[in-house]
C-alpha cells in the first residue's frame, strides 16, 4: 500500500508539474538597462587605449589623414622601435629602454622590502600586541593621508643630509616608507580575520614569533600578498612626482621619460611614436594585474579592506 501511495503522489506531482516562482526571463528590461551600463562603461575606457594601440601601428602619414578609430591600413612596428631605443628625452636619444632598467630597479627593491616590513608589521600589530601599539596603528595610518606635495621639501632636506638626495637608492626609500601605512592596514585587516585559534594553538606548541610568521601566516596569506604587489607596482611604476623631484636626468624612471617624449617640442610631432611610448610604458602594470586578478579580488574579498 505505501508503494502504491508514493507511486500515486509522484504521478499526481509529475501532472501538476514543478512548483515555485518562475525562473526570470534573461533578457528582463533589468538586465537590459544593467548589460547596457557595462557596455557603455567598457567601450568608455577601452576607446583611448584602441586608439592609442591603432595609432601607434600606423606611419605618419596615415597618422595625418585623422582617422583615429580606424585600424592601419599598413601595419607598422618602427613607431614602437623608436619609441623604445631612439627617441629623445632631452640630450639623450636612447628611448625609453634606460628609463625602463631604471624603473626595474626602482621598484622591485622598494616592492619587496616595503611588503615584507608591512606585512610582519600587520603580523605584530594585530597577534603581537605591545604597550602602545594601538597609538602606533593610529600614526602610521595618519602619514597615508598626508599630502605628498607638502613633504616634497622635508624629505629633499633628508635625503640630501644621508648623502642619497639625487640617486636610485634615495627614491626607494622614499617609494618603500610611504607605501608603508596603507600596506600595514591591508596586512593588518588580514590577519584578523585568520581565526584566532590558529595562533593559540601555535603558542601552545611552542611556536615563537617568526616560527608562527613563516610557518601558519604567510602560507595562508597568498591573496593579500598579491593584493600589495599589485597596489606598490602600479603605484611605483606609475610614479611621476617622486621620480622627477628626487632624481635626476641620467636615472629618471620611466613616466618621466615618457613625459620628456610627448612634450618634445623640436621637429615633428610624432604622434605614432608618443602613443607607442604610452602604451610601453603601462604594459608591466597590465601585465601583473591580469597575470594575478583573480588572487587580487580573493584577497579583497578575504578581507583585505575589512576594519
Amino acid at each position: 500500500m505505501a508503494d502504491v501511495s508514493v507511486v500515486s503522489s509522484a504521478s499526481s506531482a509529475a501532472m501538476t508539474g514543478p512548483r515555485g516562482a518562475k525562473p526570470k526571463r534573461a533578457m528582463n528590461p533589468r538586465n537590459i538597462m544593467l548589460y547596457g551600463i557595462l557596455i557603455v562603461v567598457c567601450v568608455y575606457y577601452l576607446l583611448p587605449l584602441w586608439v592609442m594601440v591603432m595609432t601607434s601601428l600606423k606611419g605618419m602619414p596615415e597618422v595625418r589623414l585623422g582617422n583615429i578609430f580606424s585600424p592601419p591600413v599598413e601595419i607598422t612596428f618602427q613607431p614602437w622601435v623608436k619609441a623604445w631605443s631612439e627617441a629623445c628625452t632631452g640630450l639623450n636619444c636612447d628611448g625609453l629602454s634606460r628609463g625602463f632598467w631604471n624603473s626595474v630597479m626602482i621598484t622591485v627593491p622598494s616592492v619587496i622590502v616595503s611588503i615584507a616590513i608591512a606585512s610582519v608589521n600587520g603580523y605584530a600589530l594585530i597577534n603581537w600586541k605591545f604597550k602602545g601599539s594601538d597609538i602606533f596603528f593610529t600614526i602610521l595610518i595618519f602619514g597615508s593621508f598626508i599630502p605628498y606635495q607638502i613633504m616634497l621639501y622635508p624629505i629633499v632636506i633628508l635625503l640630501r643630509e644621508a648623502g642619497i638626495y639625487g640617486t636610485l637608492w634615495g627614491l626607494i626609500v622614499v617609494h618603500t616608507i610611504f607605501g608603508m601605512p596603507i600596506l600595514t592596514l591591508l596586512f593588518r585587516n588580514y590577519f584578523s580575520s585568520i581565526p584566532e585559534e590558529l595562533f593559540k594553538a601555535a603558542r601552545v606548541d611552542g611556536a615563537g614569533f617568526w616560527g608562527i610568521y613563516f610557518r601558519i601566516m604567510l602560507p595562508m596569506s597568498l591573496p593579500i600578498f598579491v593584493v600589495a604587489l599589485i597596489l606598490q607596482v602600479t603605484g611605483i611604476w606609475n610614479d611621476f612626482l617622486f621620480g622627477v623631484v628626487f632624481t635626476k636626468p641620467d636615472i629618471y624612471p620611466m613616466t618621466v621619460q615618457l613625459n620628456n617624449i610627448v612634450n618634445s617640442v623640436q621637429g615633428v610631432k610624432e604622434y605614432n611614436v608618443n602613443m607607442a611610448a604610452t602604451v610601453l610604458t603601462g604594459l608591466v602594470p597590465l601585465i601583473v594585474y591580469f597575470v594575478s586578478g583573480k588572487l587580487f579580488v580573493r584577497g579583497i574579498a578575504a578581507g583585505a579592506v575589512k576594519g
